[in-house]
């Protein structure tokens, strides 16, 4: 039985899937849109994530060692860059992530509560088991299972567009001058719990490789990629060319995949 917590993170969910279908439709067709979709979509954010947090720390404690726990949460960090966002300037990109993790969030709530409270089951499998699921609330999960990793990878690279995005917005004065710095804090824990984060800067890594020492290109672009690689690389505490090594195939072929899922 669901309870009323379990209602209120889908209705967040829910929320925030409208409003940024509301803010992307009205983006994609170059229209006038309020601000109010936007704060709207990472208030739903924000109440979704906050239920989660709350039920996996339990109540803020004042000490260092739940602060540090939580810093090293996953839902924490988007839930402190759903804060951020909706703070700041609206970046549309910034919403991509989020209702990318509502649709699926949305879509299993709708399978595992929702229709089973106006679809009938379907026949049990064997004489005295359990009832299967109604045959739309299994093709609902099949497709779940089978789109998510795509998903993921397309939030991956979506991202990282998003620090594009941001860094551009600072140097022409769009946005805070603390986001650069805000969203980069956020990529290095992404690096750090991501296995899809890092195949993606891993493929972009080798891609800008393969790029800047191609024949025909001035020997300086290497050398400043390199440098600038390297920074990234003590910032993140690892190695952008042990990354790009090994993995950098199923990267490849992961962004691929990423680009797909971010079409549907």
């Amino acid at each position: 039985m669901a309870t009323t917590q379990h209602y209120l993170w889908a209705a967040g969910h829910f929320l925030l899937l409208i409003c940024s279908l509301r803010y992307f439709l009205a983006k994609l067709l170059f229209r006038a849109v309020s601000s109010f979709w936007y704060k709207a979509s990472f208030t739903g954010a924000l109440v979704s994530y906050a239920i989660v947090c709350q039920k996996s720390l339990g109540v803020p404690q004042p000490n260092a060692a739940w602060i540090k726990r939580a810093l090293l949460d996953e839902n924490v960090q988007y839930f402190l860059l759903a804060f951020w966002w909706w703070t700041s300037r609206p970046v549309t990109f910034a919403l991509l992530p989020y209702a990318i993790f509502s649709l699926f969030h949305a879509l299993t709530f709708t399978r595992t509560t929702l229709m089973p409270q106006f679809l009938p089951p379907g026949p049990p499998a064997q004489q005295g088991a359990a009832p299967t699921p109604h045959p739309l609330a299994k093709k609902l999960q099949l497709w779940v299972k089978a789109n998510y990793d795509n998903a993921m990878k397309a939030v991956a690279f979506t991202e990282l567009l998003i620090m594009g995005r941001v860094i551009f917005g600072t140097l022409t004065f769009r946005d805070a001058l603390l986001s650069p710095f805000v969203y980069a804090f956020f990529l290095r824990q992404r690096w750090y719990q991501s296995k899809f984060t890092r195949e993606a800067i891993a493929f972009v890594h080798a891609k800008i490789l393969g790029f800047v020492n191609s024949p025909g290109k001035p020997p300086v672009l290497s050398q400043v990629y390199t440098q600038f690689a390297g920074i990234i690389a003590r910032f993140g505490g690892s190695s952008l060319t042990a990354a790009a090594g090994p993995n950098a195939a199923g990267a490849g072929a992961g962004a691929g995949a990423g680009a797909g899922a971010r079409r549907q």
